[in-house]
């Protein structure tokens, strides 16, 4: 399960459809897992904006955080989303 937050940012239809591109990886090695709950939440602070994404799933919980210009700042969450999903996905097969 996901969820989109953007609290006082208006995301435009084609900033939406490239984050749900970016979070695909995710969503799909998320499920693999099992258990899988990610919140995602867009926060403008300033000129910059932040953007945080806590995930829970079967394997534990985390939280990914960068602030930045908006779409920096969600490739770089999604990017960090990718390494830790990953990471939890062999630490699981694994054991």
């Amino acid at each position: 399960m996901m969820e989109l937050v953007s609290l006082n940012v208006p995301l435009r239809g084609v900033h939406r459809k490239q984050i749900m591109a970016w979070l695909r990886r995710s969503l799909k090695v998320g499920r693999q897992i099992g258990n899988f709950v990610l919140k995602m939440t867009i926060q403008r602070s300033g000129k910059s904006f932040e953007v945080r994404a806590q995930v829970s799933d079967g394997a534990g919980e985390f939280t990914c955080r960068s602030k930045g210009d908006l779409m920096d700042a969600c490739r770089e969450v999604t990017h960090k989303l990718n390494l830790q999903l990953h990471k939890q996905r062999l630490q699981r097969k694994a054991a």
